[in-house]
């Protein structure tokens, strides 16, 4: 397992050893910046508790979510559809940002809140067929800095970071098909996180 901890990142180097792209580009915005986008995205975003339908039982998550972009797009993932809320200022200000650094362009953005490390995600991979395939997702992170990893599908290989308030983490090419996923839960994290996601969905 490869521990990415306490590093000096270079986002043109691949974090990931073969079958996708994964690039850490660290602090994207001020720690100032990142605490004012924090707390305006915590009171301003019309947060759920998120919903999933495992073997026919409907789950409700601590975890909260907010799903928004250019149109009322629907999104589905784990058997339940949301439909995205219009653009805040906020979000279309750091959409902006994100799209300058990275060269991509993105019409869509899933928010997570996790309220304190007790909350997480299991292993996952971003392959719903309303995404772009093979498109790039951008991940901004404010808030609690907290563990991030990836395991390889069939060798079990595990990549391992920490994610920094106000970082930006990009995954592309075919991170989704080979490659899960996670956020996983800890005791120590006492703080909350907000998570960006910002996605393109195909039309």
């Amino acid at each position: 397992m490869m521990e990415l901890f306490d590093k000096e990142f270079d986002p043109t180097i691949n974090l990931l050893p073969k079958d996708g792209m994964v690039n850490y580009h660290g602090k994207l915005i001020s720690v100032r910046e990142a605490n004012y986008y924090f707390e305006n995205l915590l009171n301003t975003i019309q947060w759920k508790n998120d919903e999933a339908v495992i073997f026919g039982k409907l789950i409700v998550t601590k975890r909260k979510v907010a799903w928004y972009g250019d149109t009322d797009f629907d999104y589905t993932y784990s058997n339940t559809t949301k439909k995205a809320l219009p653009w805040t200022n906020e979000l279309l200000e750091l959409k902006k940002l994100i799209e300058e650094k990275t060269g991509e362009t993105f019409n869509s953005c899933l928010l997570n809140l996790y309220h304190n490390g007790d909350e997480g995600m299991a292993w996952h991979s971003d392959g719903e067929r309303d995404l772009k395939k093979n498109g790039a997702i951008a991940s901004l992170s404010l808030g609690a800095e907290r563990k991030f990893s990836f395991k390889h599908k069939e060798n079990k290989e595990k990549v391992s970071l920490i994610l920094e308030n106000g970082s930006l983490l990009v995954m592309t090419d075919e991170t989704q098909s080979h490659w899960l996923h996670r956020l996983p839960p800890t005791k120590l994290i006492l703080k909350p996180r907000i998570n960006l996601t910002f996605r393109t969905i195909v039309l």
